[in-house]
């Protein structure tokens, strides 16, 4: 019965969000709860709804507070100087100019929102593509890449859901895949500039050309002077001490934004601003964290995570059992197109993980390879910002989709090899 129940939990939570007959935060609230009581439970729901907030907490704390901090950081005017320089620099040469719209955008999605990324990249050099005629889905391609893997970052979102889901520290799970990402970071510096050679050869423009003809550089924003060497200086000292792992990230977080607001937004007035501003986008994400809290620990304490799993393990060959954490990563690049990531890593992860205990592969292990189709889920038709940037970019949505896929794809191989290489997650373990 506790088999069945499960099953029909995760087929209802999928099939409900999927149809969008119920949001994510009131699916991963109300499912939950709904079978728990099928399952004869009552008042012990209780308790197990606040074992799994105490997991949780961190990571959404965490989230609230970095959303709040890159958010204000960027309003306050840190990013303006790069643009101004990164836009000076690349004059007319597709190559320089592709090169520079990859550096911008990973700069920009330092705040994990692509929407903020396409806005600020596409105000900079959206005069530059239209002056040279540069192709607009090489610019989508390149953009999707730096919003795909900055969404990795723990206050990306998929991190985050993922650290939720095995009960971990999102510094612990994150850590390790710094080098698997600079790694994809290289390599769509790679891509720019192969797509740069391309746009050269098809405008026939010669390497370091000027700046076209009638060029109209766009006026920079004021400088925001001493603020922003210390918002860079902050930022650098915050990204090391994550690192390093000193201390909780949520109270790094927590400490950056009090001092960011005391610097930029010194009157009461304007620290109640940013947080009005901002409010919306912050809440729609910690609130789907925190609903985790129910399905993760109803699914559980009641015992359907694990018969669930024991099931999956019966029905997988026992010469594909070791291969779990790679099998996770392969059909994480279709399966996150395909679904939400509220679907995959709330609804899927948690019984792969299960499953994968009784071959020795740890949680965490598991959480580093559902991360690795992250590059290809940015295309999925289920992500509201990519159809921001087609629409900006005034470009086909099908053709942006055709364009970019197979770029992707390689980004999540990349990603997929340097993890297994790096310790991220096994190729092959038996307990």
């Amino acid at each position: 019965m506790l088999l069945i129940l499960s099953v029909l939990m995760i087929v209802c939570f999928i099939g409900l969000l999927m149809s969008k007959k119920l949001s994510a935060m009131t699916a991963l609230i109300l499912i939950p709860t709904l079978f728990a009581l099928f399952a004869g439970h009552g008042t012990d729901m209780g308790a197990m709804v606040t074992k799994g907030l105490r997991t949780v907490a961190p990571t959404g704390v965490m989230l609230i507070f970095a959303m709040i901090y890159f958010m204000s950081v960027t309003d306050a005017g840190m990013f303006d100087p790069v643009i101004k320089r990164i836009v000076s620099a690349v004059g007319g040469d597709p190559v320089k100019i592709f090169m520079g719209t990859a550096l911008l955008g990973f700069i920009v999605a330092l705040d994990g929102d692509g929407a903020t990324v396409y806005m600020i990249v596409l105000a900079a050099f959206m005069p530059i593509y239209e002056r040279i005629g540069l192709s607009k889905l090489s610019v989508c391609c390149l953009l999707l890449q730096c919003t795909g893997l900055g969404n990795m970052f723990p206050w990306g979102g998929p991190t985050a859901r993922a650290a939720a889901v095995v009960h971990a520290d999102v510094a612990t799970l994150f850590v390790p895949m710094l080098l698997p990402l600079f790694a994809c970071v290289v390599w769509t510096f790679i891509m720019a500039w192969l797509l740069g050679r391309r746009e050269r050869a098809r405008l026939n423009i010669r390497a370091g050309a000027p700046a076209a003809a009638g060029w109209v550089e766009l006026e920079p924003k004021p400088d925001a002077g001493w603020r922003f060497w210390f918002n860079w200086a902050l930022t650098v000292a915050l990204m090391t001490l994550l690192v390093l792992d000193v201390m909780p990230m949520a109270y790094l977080f927590m400490l950056a934004t009090a001092l960011m607001f005391v610097v930029n937004y010194p009157h009461l007035k304007q620290q109640q601003e940013q947080l009005t501003r901002h409010a919306p986008a912050v809440l729609a994400v910690a609130g789907l964290i925190f609903a985790a809290a129910v399905f993760t620990g109803i699914f559980s304490e009641t015992g359907m995570a694990n018969r669930l799993a024991t099931a999956i393990v019966d029905i997988i060959p026992a010469a594909l059992g070791p291969y779990l954490a790679l099998i996770t990563a392969i059909i994480s690049i279709p399966v996150t197109w395909m679904v939400s990531n509220d679907v995959f890593y709330f609804g899927m992860l948690p019984v792969l993980v299960q499953a994968a205990g009784h071959y020795g592969i740890e949680p965490l292990e598991m959480a580093r390879a559902a991360l690795v189709g992250q590059p290809v889920h940015i295309l999925s038709p289920l992500v509201a910002s990519t159809y921001l940037l087609v629409g900006m970019l005034k470009v086909d949505y099908a053709q942006a989709q055709r364009f970019t896929l197979r770029w992707s794809f390689i980004t999540c191989l990349v990603l997929l090899a340097v993890s297994l290489l790096t310790g991220c997650f096994p190729f092959y373990r038996y307990a």
